[in-house]
């Protein structure tokens, strides 16, 4: 048993309380660079990970309020720099860093936040250019959101003012820089959906630094870039900067002045195109108008040819010689007719009885009931007959028969 006067005995709290408050004063607040894994979120918003190299890791906790503070997402094989607290987890007695800070280590924390962002939102299909809207050809109302005090909305009123005069322009003012900007952005933006016949908007700000632009990195400007009710046109930066708003835009412009050249055509070229279409539209109707007498002429002429009276004196011809040629055809069709019914008369006459009577033959019927008698059997002795010859009609009485035989 130990001794209580010789050794001091702590409880298992005692000393991680100790430990605790040893770590605490002699460790306290230092950077730990490591590489990033397990990182998990909570749903109260601390997110825990282990800091690790090649032979230890470290328990770590960034609870929800420094975790807000955070530009870019943590991920495992991520390596960082950490500044946080050397402590122990009491309730299972681990060594842990409560950290306050986290940094990439290699790059900017800003250009690490943009790549994640971009990569999330590539790939949820808000940059393909199918889902990228038309401007139109010429706008009847533009929104711009930018600073009102900044030099990007001067130069895009002069450039709209110096392309297409009495274009109205609607400007909805937000900063374009600081924190909280990327939420006065999307408020701009949101704003302009009540305004129906705003048909463009121009979404702008001049150059800047990593820093200056990361309001317009943001996934809450980008959100509202997407929702947007018009076309938006992006004009952020010089030419080499390219921000998340530039990528989910409809259109991007390499600054605001050029976005504002791109938004409204030159009215000067616009009208040299429609005094060139007004003169091609004249020449038209001209070369249609000269057809069109030409026809006239044409049709006049053909009518004097073919007046009335001509055209009853060609008629009369026409039915005159029609007429004749009837009347050809007429007796050509009586002589064939007549010619067949003679013949027909001839073969008729020559199949006569009466005919055949005049050479010698005779008729000869029964008497009492006009039967043709065709042979010996059809008439007895004492038979009256009728006997028919070619003049006249002999009334006979049968003496006798006799059947003839041929040799």
């Amino acid at each position: 048993m130990p001794n209580p006067e010789r050794e001091p005995v702590y409880t298992v709290a005692q000393l991680v309380a100790g430990l605790k408050r040893l770590l605490a004063e002699r460790v306290g607040r230092i950077w730990v660079v490591g590489e990033l894994s397990g990182v998990h979120v909570a749903r109260s918003g601390h997110i825990y990970f282990s800091l690790k190299d090649d032979s230890s890791q470290l328990r770590c906790a960034l609870f929800r309020s420094a975790a807000r503070g955070l530009a870019f997402e943590p991920e495992d094989g991520l390596e960082v720099l950490v500044q946080g607290d050397v402590s122990l987890y009491e309730a299972r007695g681990e060594l842990q860093l409560v950290a306050r800070r986290l940094e990439p280590r290699g790059q900017g924390v800003l250009q690490l936040a943009f790549e994640q962002l971009r990569q999330r939102l590539e790939a949820e299909g808000l940059f393909d250019a199918v889902r990228k809207r038309a401007l139109p050809p010429l706008p009847e109302r533009i929104g711009v959101v930018t600073s009102p005090t900044g030099a990007a909305i001067h130069d895009i009123l002069e450039v709209t003012g110096r392309r297409f005069p009495g274009t109205p322009i609607v400007i909805a003012p937000t900063r374009v820089q600081g924190d909280g900007a990327e939420d006065e952005i999307a408020a701009a933006l949101d704003s302009l959906a009540v305004l129906a016949d705003v048909d463009l908007i121009l979404l702008a700000r001049g150059g800047g630094s990593l820093e200056d632009l990361r309001a317009f990195n943001s996934e809450t400007v980008a959100r509202a870039i997407i929702r947007a009710p018009a076309p938006v046109l992006c004009g952020v930066g010089h030419e080499v900067d390219v921000t998340i708003a530039d990528l989910c835009a409809d259109l991007r412009a390499p600054t605001p002045s050029a976005a504002a050249e791109l938004a409204l055509p030159d009215r000067e070229v616009f009208r040299s195109e429609l005094v060139a279409s007004w003169q091609r539209l004249r020449r038209a109707m001209r070369a249609n108008l000269d057809h069109n007498t030409q026809r006239f002429a044409r049709e006049r002429d053909a009518l004097r040819v073919l007046a009335p009276t001509a055209r009853v004196a060609t008629q009369r011809v026409r039915f005159h010689a029609a007429e004749r040629a009837l009347q050809r055809a007429a007796r050509l069709a009586a002589d064939r007719s007549r010619a067949r019914l003679a013949e027909l008369a001839g073969r008729l006459d020559s199949l006569s009885p009466l005919s055949v009577l005049s050479r010698g033959y005779a008729l000869v019927r029964r008497s009492d009931d006009g039967t043709i008698v065709r042979s010996v059997g059809d008439a007895g002795v004492g038979d009256a007959l009728s006997v028919r010859v070619a003049e006249a009609d002999l009334e006979v009485s049968v003496k006798a028969s006799q059947r003839i035989v041929e040799s």
